[in-house]
C-alpha cells in the first residue's frame, strides 16, 4: 500500500522503488501482485504516464487515510515520542536552515532518534509530491492550491547596507532620497522575477523601482553583497542579524520595514499529517519561537546622529571575523 500511494504520487514506477531503496523493475512486480491479490486494475499504464483506473482511485484515497491511522495508532501505543520511526524528507530555504534549525538539530535527534531525517537545503522549489518530500518550509504566500500550509510565524524584512556604502553616498531617511542610491536585487531562480523593494509608510505598502547593476538569486551571495558595500538591499532580518551585530550591515528607513513574511510547513492535501511530520513541525516552531535571531531586532538600538550616523567606527563595523553564519 505504501508502494502503490508512491507510484501514483510520483507517477512513476522506478522513482517509487527508488525512494524505497528498491530495485528498479520491483515496484512494477509488486503493484502486479498487488492487482492480482485484489482481482482488480488499479492502474492504466501508457507510454508517457499512469493513470489511475476508477477502482484504483477509491483504493489509493483509502489506503492515504489507513496508512495515516495505521502510524497514528503506532504512535500511541506508548507515551515516548522514541517509538516514532522512519524517513522523514523535509525541504526548507538554505539559509533558514543554516542559521535557525541546523544549530538545534540535535535536540530533535535526542528526541527522536530513529527517525531517519533527510534533509534538503536549496532555493529551489521542490514538488512535494512528485519528489516525495514529507514536507516543506516556505517563505512568502502560498502560491500551489494543492498544499496544505500551518503557519509557524512571521519574519521581519528590513534594508540595510554597509557602513563603508553609507558612508560614500549617505543615510536615506525618506523613501523620495531612494533615488540616488544603489540596490542589489534579489531575483528568483524559478521565475526569472526581480524582485523590487517594498516599504510601508503610514499604513501603506509601496513598491520602490531603484537604480541597480547587481542581483542576485543566492541569499548567502545576497547578504555577502551588502557586506562588500555594493548597494542597499532587502532581506529577512534573522539572514542580516549576525553581521548587524558585528556591525558590517546597518539598518536603514527601519520605520519603514515592509510587511513580515509568513513562514509556513507545507504538506500534499491528500495526506493526513502523520505523526512523524506532526513531531518535527512542532519542533520547528518551537525552535522558531526561541530563536534569538528571529527576535533580533535593531530598532531598539538604532540612536545614531543624524548628522554623524557612523561616530567614527567603521573600521570596526567592517571587521566580520568569526562572523560567517551560511557556512
Amino acid at each position: 500500500m505504501h508502494l502503490f500511494t508512491r507510484v501514483v504520487e510520483m507517477n512513476s514506477f522506478s522513482r517509487a522503488a527508488a525512494s524505497f531503496n528498491l530495485p528498479p523493475g520491483s515496484a512494477t512486480n509488486i503493484i502486479k501482485s498487488l492487482e492480482a491479490h485484489l482481482q482488480v486494475r488499479l492502474l492504466q499504464r501508457t507510454t508517457r504516464r499512469l493513470n489511475l483506473t476508477p477502482e484504483g482511485a477509491d483504493y489509493y484515497e483509502r489506503c492515504i487515510r489507513l496508512l495515516a491511522e495505521l502510524e497514528e495508532v503506532e504512535s500511541a501505543l506508548t507515551r515516548s515520542g522514541k517509538s516514532l520511526r522512519g524517513k522523514l524528507r523535509i525541504d526548507m530555504p538554505p539559509s533558514l536552515g543554516h542559521l535557525v534549525l541546523m544549530p538545534r538539530l540535535s535536540d530533535f535527534r535526542a528526541q527522536f532518534p530513529e527517525v531517519e531525517l533527510m534533509i534538503g537545503l536549496g532555493d529551489r522549489r521542490v514538488d512535494l509530491v512528485a519528489e516525495g518530500v514529507d514536507c516543506a518550509l516556505r517563505v512568502g504566500a502560498l502560491e500551489d492550491s494543492t498544499l496544505v500550509a500551518r503557519q509557524l510565524g512571521r519574519l521581519t524584512v528590513a534594508t540595510a547596507a554597509s557602513p563603508k556604502y553609507l558612508a560614500a553616498h549617505g543615510y536615506p531617511r525618506t523613501l523620495s532620497e531612494l533615488n540616488v542610491h544603489e540596490a542589489v536585487h534579489y531575483f528568483s531562480g524559478r521565475t526569472g522575477r526581480v524582485h523590487d523593494f517594498k516599504f510601508v509608510e503610514s499604513g501603506v505598502e509601496k513598491e520602490v523601482k531603484m537604480r541597480s547593476t547587481t542581483a542576485i538569486n543566492d541569499a548567502d551571495a545576497y547578504v555577502a553583497c551588502g557586506i562588500q558595500g555594493v548597494g542597499l538591499i532587502q532581506a529577512p532580518l534573522f539572514m542580516m542579524a549576525p553581521h548587524m551585530t558585528s556591525g558590517a550591515l546597518v539598518e536603514v528607513l527601519a520605520d519603514k520595514r515592509p510587511r513580515p513574511l509568513p513562514l509556513a510547513a507545507v504538506f500534499p492535501h491528500n495526506r493526513l499529517l502523520a505523526p512523524k511530520v506532526r513531531a518535527f513541525v512542532e519542533w520547528a516552531a518551537t525552535v522558531f519561537a526561541s530563536c534569538p535571531l528571529l527576535n533580533f531586532d535593531t530598532r531598539r538600538t538604532i540612536q545614531q546622529d543624524e548628522d554623524a550616523p557612523f561616530g567614527g567606527s567603521e573600521d570596526r563595523a567592517l571587521s566580520v571575523e568569526g562572523v560567517d553564519p551560511f557556512i
